[in-house]
């Protein structure tokens, strides 16, 4: 999850310009459908958490549901154990309590289901699940926090199924910085944060760099023996500022590690026109506050007069051509961020179903069957695979 956003139901307007009708064709249908498709978070646990509903099922909210997604060809998705970043949770038990609540949620679906969903504990699951036509629940933690400084509680997570961790949130925990906490209060990562990516890459837990600050990402760099992932991240050369976001000297430094950047389909993480949006409405609030006349409907009235204005599928494949360019085919992956940040995914790509318009534009720009192949999943399985394989010397 990356922030949660309360946004109304209003009319799509991009930019001024008048919503594209996308119409993947039948191939591209089929490449979604016929390769394995991973999609390294999705916030189905937390939502759930917040209010049950049942995805086994068509459902009438959510970016995913199980229809929607085999619409989509969608056939491992990660799910996020995400974990709030404030003090009522870091430190105090609470972490660890609701991410065994959010593990549970994810084995009572695929419990309820069998037909349709079954826990993913390694790549070979992955491939196994695939050919009995069920979809994968992989498990990622977003939040490092449930760990509470105690290596013990790594393997415990590691033997419910989670296999990447995403370092920190929006708030610095007892791991690492966090790129949206002006507090650098470890300058990178924490000395419990440097010990824990030793344990990860031990196990074959996955180190997931998003969400960290820039001086915890180099210092991972340098002490992880296995390639990380940046799950749902996007690029900084166009949300310049964007610190959440990773810029080309990180870009080649990942290279150089051999992981893999899964881009963020928010459109506050794809364009820097929709990242300025919250900005304005943010100052606006506070403005509001000052005077004493912030409402309760005042998200809604903001929108009303301010339209949103919504990223498009285009400058979402902007974000894969540019990694491609930069560090080459090998590194970059699907991290759209469903279910986590509310109405603000671009027009093209509003739910699970809508892969194949993804897939449709890598093959308008030029790539190949095979360069989608690894875009769609295949370069996942590699970095995992990778850790998996480092893990069996110990």
């Amino acid at each position: 999850m990356t922030l949660r956003y309360s946004l109304c139901a209003l009319a799509l307007v991009v930019s001024g310009a008048q919503a594209k009708d996308y119409q993947a064709s039948e191939l591209a249908h089929r490449l979604a459908q016929q390769n394995i498709l991973i999609d390294t978070h999705i916030d189905v646990p937390y939502r759930l958490k917040m209010q049950w509903d049942d995805v086994t099922k068509a459902t009438d909210g959510g970016d995913f549901d199980y229809p929607r997604a085999v619409q989509g060809g969608l056939n491992a998705p990660f799910m996020s154990i995400y974990i709030p970043a404030n003090l009522e949770f870091e430190g105090k038990g609470k972490s660890y309590l609701l991410a065994n609540q959010l593990i549970d949620g994810m084995e009572a679906l695929a419990f309820r289901a069998p037909d349709k969903f079954a826990i993913a504990y390694s790549t070979k699951d992955i491939h196994s699940h695939f050919r009995q036509k069920k979809m994968s629940i992989a498990m990622g933690m977003e939040n490092g926090s449930p760990i509470e400084g105690e290596l013990s509680n790594l393997k415990h997570f590691f033997n419910r199924g989670v296999r990447y961790i995403t370092l920190a949130h929006s708030q610095s925990n007892h791991i690492s910085d966090s790129s949206y906490d002006v507090r650098r209060k470890w300058k990178g990562l924490s000395p419990f944060g440097k010990e824990l990516v030793v344990e990860m890459n031990k196990i074959g837990m996955l180190i997931d760099v998003s969400h960290i600050s820039d001086a915890a990402f180099y210092q991972t760099m340098e002490i992880s023996k296995v390639p990380v992932i940046a799950s749902h991240s996007s690029l900084r050369k166009y949300t310049p500022g964007f610190e959440r976001n990773m810029d080309d000297k990180m870009l080649k430094a990942l290279k150089k590690n051999g992981g893999v950047i899964q881009i963020n389909f928010g459109s506050s993480f794809v364009t820097a026109t929709s990242r300025n949006w919250y900005d304005g409405r943010n100052k606006a609030r506070q403005e509001a506050q000052e005077k004493g006349t912030v409402s309760t409907n005042f998200a809604e009235a903001y929108r009303a007069k301010n339209p949103f204005p919504f990223a498009t599928l285009e400058q979402v494949l902007d974000h894969i051509d540019h990694v491609v360019k930069l560090i080459g085919i090998d590194h970059v992956g699907i991290g759209s961020d469903y279910d986590g940040v509310g109405d603000s995914l671009p027009v093209g790509l509003k739910d699970v179903s809508t892969y194949p318009n993804l897939v449709q534009g890598l093959l308008d720009r030029g790539y190949s069957q095979g360069q989608i192949k690894k875009i769609l999943g295949g370069n996942t399985l590699r970095v995992w695979r990778q850790a998996e394989e480092y893990a069996r010397q110990f």
